[in-house]
């Protein structure tokens, strides 16, 4: 079954969603990301994909004291990304408690760097987030272009020893307009890469052709905005019931 994961996505300390990736197109949905955090735990989701907007606009984390009130406020991994360009900043996620650290940038301009944290750290701690439009891998926030074709990234990666990718489709992301599902399996099909895909998914049915890929290797799912507007049967009573409840269950680190 795939795994599905709920993105806090921060910017300025605030639970925010952008409109693929742009500037300027944040709503913001809660104040407090922490609680929301433990909305998603108390609602049984197994791990939680956090990303610094601000860090990866001006190239090196903003948000670490927001990371940190998430990571011990929930016993589930914390898989975060963001502004990670130098050993000291991945040092420092995993110091806070993350369970994996996201590379973007840094895995393309920095071939050395990417190689001394997968030997360091090892592949499952590792991941590599693949930003791509139109095929062509995005950087430093989605605002330049690489110049290289995710596919071939992906190969250059996989011989790197890189084990798991996030694949985003920028197109898609934070649009509800349904993700892209022939690009995610063409890519998995191509790389051998484990991949974690992100970008548009508006639904359950999303979710079911998703699944239909996990035996090309994308086993799991980053869910946003559907997430945080009620496009799921059972999110919506999901909130009714937490406006009533003090206590949303085993939560919190012991």
């Amino acid at each position: 079954m795939i795994l599905v994961i709920p993105a806090i996505d921060l910017r300025q300390g605030k639970c925010v969603r952008l409109v693929k990736g742009e500037a300027g197109t944040d709503k913001i949905y809660s104040d407090e990301p922490t609680k929301m955090a433990i909305v998603w735990r108390g609602e049984n989701f197994k791990a939680l994909h956090v990303v610094d907007l601000d860090g990866a606009f001006e190239g090196k984390p903003v948000n670490f004291p927001a990371l940190k009130a998430i990571v011990d406020a929930v016993d589930i991994p914390v898989e975060f990304g963001g502004g990670l360009r130098t050993y000291e900043a991945v040092k420092e996620a995993f110091d806070v408690g993350v369970y994996r650290a996201i590379i973007g940038t840094a895995a393309v301009k920095d071939e050395e760097l990417l190689i001394r944290l997968l030997m360091e750290f090892g592949p499952r701690r590792i991941a590599v987030g693949i930003d791509m439009l139109d095929g062509i891998v995005q950087i430093k926030g989605w605002t330049d272009s690489s110049g290289l074709s995710a596919i071939d990234l992906g190969k250059k990666l996989k011989n790197l020893g890189v084990a798991r990718v996030i694949y985003t489709d920028i197109s898609r992301d934070g649009t509800l307009k349904g993700a892209n599902i022939e690009a995610m399996r063409e890519f998995a099909v191509q790389t051998g890469l484990r991949v974690t895909a992100s970008g548009g998914v508006k639904s359950y049915e999303d979710l079911i052709h998703l699944q239909e890929l996990e035996e090309f290797g994308v086993d799991s799912v980053i869910v946003g905005k559907a997430l945080y507007e009620n496009r799921f049967p059972c999110v919506e009573l999901w909130r009714l019931n937490e406006k009533v409840l003090d206590d949303l269950g085993p939560t919190r680190r012991g």
